[in-house]
């Protein structure tokens, strides 16, 4: 565990005692409602969540190594970007599922501008997520839009990735 980890972890403790003070300062109530939720919650998503992360684990180790290298490796370059936004785009599957499969690709081989534009694409329009809720919800036109406008993205964020990581 680095340095970092540990900060990390403490500001989000620090965060979450100043949320509980500002709750029980306005009504104990308030107080017991914000821990039951997030109790509830908290057992709701942990085992999900260790799925996820001992799946990654898995599935980096099943990947074929040599593909993952080839196809959106470090040296894949901007085909590289372009195979990882389609396979971000069309992996279903919420926060676990999409970050799990970046975790393994980049544990597989791959490179970190490619898993950035996996990982963007399926952030901002997995198909899934955007035919079962978004469209559900929001105006079709909204959606699609947005997506549209959503498209250039993932390429950015890889390139963007390639020319920091490459002075």
């Amino acid at each position: 565990m680095g340095i970092t980890f540990i900060v990390i972890n403490m500001l989000l403790w620090v965060l979450v005692a100043i949320l509980a003070l500002t709750a029980a300062v306005r009504s104990k109530a308030l107080f017991r409602e914000g821990a039951t939720e997030g109790g509830r919650d908290f057992l709701m998503l942990l085992p999900r969540i260790m799925i996820g992360v001992v799946g990654s684990g898995y599935i980096a180790s099943v990947m074929p190594q040599d593909l993952i290298t080839t196809w959106i490796g470090p040296n894949s370059g901007v085909m590289g970007i372009t195979i990882a936004t389609l396979a971000g785009a069309i992996t279903p599957g919420g926060a676990v599922v999409g970050f799990s499969v970046g975790a393994a690709a980049l544990k597989g081989g791959g490179g970190a501008p490619q898993v950035i534009a996996y990982s963007t694409a399926w952030s901002l329009y997995a198909l899934t997520r955007l035919i079962n809720w978004e469209v559900a919800m929001m105006p079709p036109r909204v959606v699609w839009l947005r997506a549209m406008v959503s498209l250039p993205l993932p390429f950015l964020a890889g390139l963007g990735a390639m020319l920091i990581g490459h002075p």
